[in-house]
């Protein structure tokens, strides 16, 4: 009974190593974590693909309050339109679970974007939560940017007021906007690491 106590105790003790290991891995100013997967478009898609530019990753899933506050006001995909102005590759990733809230295929991610107004650069489709894990994504809307050298700036979230109204947003300090002027200005990232808010990232069980 001992032995297996010992046993179970060094297990856990191991896996609180591996957990902290994982997390130090999203840290602000180290490489951001490698990922290939499918788009939306069927085609493959990995960061690699975008080696020498700045990529903003946005977790997403259409039927959270949240997102939508942010989509249906024109909030992000004008936030969208202003990273490609920049020569910013945007990224939404898609990790609901199939049956989870915000499972959509490829051809139906098309269609919301086409119908919101939205133009990412890409959509990266992750139903078994692979990519989403990796980040230690959360929320809906979560954002993490990349710099063109591969490390992570910024993670967090969207803007400072953690509400589902739209009202709310111009009152907010908008920390994607202020990220990119800071990019833009070729200066660090004023306010880089922040809390996300939103639904909870629906993972597979």
């Amino acid at each position: 009974m001992r032995r297996f106590s010992f046993a179970k105790l060094t297990m856990t003790l191991v896996f609180s190593i591996l957990a902290g290991s994982a997390g130090a891995a999203v840290d602000i100013g180290k490489p951001a974590p490698a990922f290939a997967g499918v788009g939306a478009d069927g085609r493959p898609v990995a960061l690699a693909d975008y080696k020498g530019k700045t990529v903003i990753l946005e977790w997403t899933n259409h039927d959270c309050p949240f997102v939508k506050k942010h989509y249906e006001s024109g909030n992000i995909p004008n936030l969208q339109k202003d990273a490609a102005a920049q020569g910013i590759v945007w990224l939404q990733v898609i990790s609901s679970a199939p049956g989870k809230q915000g499972y959509v295929d490829g051809a139906t991610a098309r269609q919301l974007n086409e119908r919101r107004g939205a133009s990412p650069a890409g959509t990266v489709l992750d139903p078994d939560g692979k990519i989403g894990r990796l980040y230690d994504a959360r929320t809906t809307p979560h954002l993490y940017i990349i710099d063109p050298s591969g490390a992570l700036t910024y993670k967090g979230g969207i803007d400072s007021i953690r509400s589902a109204k739209q009202e709310d947003i111009a009152k907010a300090d908008n920390y994607i906007r202020l990220a990119l002027a800071d990019i833009a200005a070729a200066r660090p990232i004023g306010q880089n690491n922040t809390q996300p808010y939103g639904c909870t990232v629906k993972y597979a069980d």
